[in-house]
């Protein structure tokens, strides 16, 4: 059984427009890995299209945090619509804004909503997407005579960014599946007769599977 912890995030930034009765909406998907980050380009944004009418947004971030805002649009019109979208692809460390030019003829909330959530659909629908695997960070100290063991099971247990680094004795560091660590370090432990030492470094990060 899998348990592998798994994330979408985009590649690059993505833009989109949409005109509705003369309003026009200019969409961005953007990654973001911070409050802070995710403020920064909103604010770029804001300086850019200064003239806008809104400036409606939603961000999703690993760690759970969120917020969305309609920026004076009739509220549950923009920034839901928004954060809906990104929950429809489950699509992570990201900020998406829509700006809105008004063209002069009030478009009522159904329409409203509904030019929102298609900008924020169509701008993620053409975003180019990446999934991510949750890995941690292991440290791995052996005699000589252990390498090819410690090299096949580094190989079977799929294990990323591999580190020789070069001391008195043989060291890897590498990134390996939280759900695989015991069984990983029970058959490096077996197979060595307890001679490979096994740190955990308190680090994880989401990668590309190879």
């Amino acid at each position: 059984m899998c348990h592998s912890e798994k994330i979408i995030e985009i590649t690059n930034s993505s833009s989109n427009k949409l005109k509705e009765k003369g309003s026009q909406f200019i969409g961005y998907a953007i990654n973001v890995y911070s409050i802070e980050e995710a403020q920064l380009k909103l604010s770029n944004l804001k300086k850019e299209y200064y003239d806008a009418t809104h400036h409606c947004y939603a961000y999703k971030l690993i760690d759970g945090d969120e917020k969305y805002s309609d920026d004076g649009e009739p509220n549950g019109t923009a920034g839901i619509r928004i954060l809906n979208a990104i929950n429809h692809f489950n699509i992570t460390n990201i900020i998406v804004v829509i700006i809105r030019y008004f063209g002069g003829t009030k478009l009522g909330v159904g329409p409203l909503g509904k030019a929102y959530g298609e900008t924020a659909f169509d701008v993620l629908t053409n975003a180019p997407k990446i999934e991510l695997t949750k890995f941690e960070k292991i440290n791995i100290s052996f005699d000589y005579e252990n390498v090819s063991t410690i090299h096949y099971f580094i190989n079977k247990y799929n294990c990323q960014k591999i580190n020789n680094l070069y001391s008195n004795s043989p060291e890897i560091e590498f990134y390996i599946e939280p759900y695989l660590v015991n069984n990983f370090s029970e058959a490096i432990i077996n197979k060595t007769n307890g001679n490979a030492k096994i740190h955990k470094l308190g680090k994880q990060t989401y990668l590309r599977l190879q």
